[in-house]
């Protein structure tokens, strides 16, 4: 009789402008996570941060890393070739022209890395371990430091050149606010968290008007504007934070709007951050902002939350790096 095959570990690891969060992945199921801060050094640095997260990753496994076979990486840009250069990484600039897969795997005994758009591997942990099982056609919308997106059609994840998917740089506004891409009036200008931090310090500096938010960022240490954060805000009626999410929500309203009118979708599925934290009522909100949108307002898409929440993207990359052994 033949013996059966010992089954194979590989390593998921979600690398966002904010955080890293990294799974090990075996028969299916996460067996271990790791989870730590993106430092704000060079490209070799955070490396560096991604072999901790896994270092942890496998001592809750109680596995050796010298038995991961391949690591997917869900990266917050463009990446191309062979070696997982990358080529655009607007909340990740010192990343520009590294070669990422390669410093990944010789860090790692030169395991097999494979790299995909950060939320195109949270889509496709969606997709297949999530709230996306039971749609062939639905988009994924994570909102989080930016706001990424992710299409299935026909039960088949769209690459299209490239950026196929990039819900957040669909123009709600026609010369609206700076986005980090450069453009102006996209979604994620007024959805992201790293766009609402600037512009709610835009607003304190003109003294328009005034907020808890800095004063919560400095009694809990962060750099960046937590989705934590706005949340209390959010509880004591902050007025800032109260307009932001009113933006946020009306910029998603719209641009998701049209992305239905043009590709009649099942559904979206919302995650991120933002989306896990303020969940459901956050998203029956955007539900509502579409509607006035909609062509066919007598038959909406379905709005459903996230099922794997922080570790959507890690999964998904895992699953990629199953997938391409």
């Amino acid at each position: 009789m033949a013996m059966a095959a010992t089954p194979i570990i590989v390593a998921g690891v979600d690398l966002g402008g904010t955080k890293i969060q990294t799974v090990l992945f075996r028969s299916g199921k996460v067996i271990g996570q790791g989870r730590g801060l993106t430092p704000p050094g060079s490209a070799e640095d955070v490396v560096e941060a991604i072999r901790v997260t896994l270092v942890a990753a496998a001592e809750e496994a109680q596995v050796s890393l010298k038995d991961v076979v391949g690591i997917g990486i869900g990266f917050p840009g463009t990446v191309h070739g062979p070696q997982g250069t990358v080529i655009r990484a607007v909340n990740l600039p010192a990343f520009e022209g590294y070669a990422l897969g390669t410093g990944v795997s010789k860090m790692f005994n030169g395991a097999a890395v494979r790299i995909d758009n950060d939320v195109r591997a949270a889509v496709v942990g969606e997709q297949r371990a999530g709230s996306g099982k039971p749609f062939q056609n639905f988009a994924g919308v994570f909102v989080g430091s930016g706001v990424g997106g992710g299409l299935v059609i026909d039960g088949k994840l769209r690459h299209g050149r490239g950026a196929a998917g990039e819900i957040g740089h669909v123009v709600v506004k026609d010369g609206g606010r700076r986005c980090g891409c450069g453009n102006r009036g996209c979604i994620e200008a007024y959805a992201g968290r790293l766009s609402m931090e600037r512009t709610a310090l835009r607003w304190v500096k003109k003294g328009k008007k005034k907020t808890v938010l800095f004063d919560l960022m400095k009694r809990k240490g962060r750099d960046h504007l937590a989705s934590g954060i706005i949340s209390d805000a959010l509880a004591v009626h902050d007025k800032v934070a109260v307009q932001l999410i009113d933006d946020a929500v009306l910029a998603l309203g719209v641009g998701l709007a049209s992305v239905q009118n043009l590709l009649d979708l099942e559904a979206f599925v919302i995650g991120g951050g933002l989306g896990d934290r303020l969940g459901q009522p956050f998203i029956d909100r955007i539900a509502k902002a579409m509607k006035p949108h909609l062509l066919r307002r007598d038959d909406p898409p379905r709005l459903v939350q996230s099922k794997l929440g922080d570790l959507a993207g890690a999964v998904g990359a895992a699953i990629i790096a199953t997938d391409r052994r």
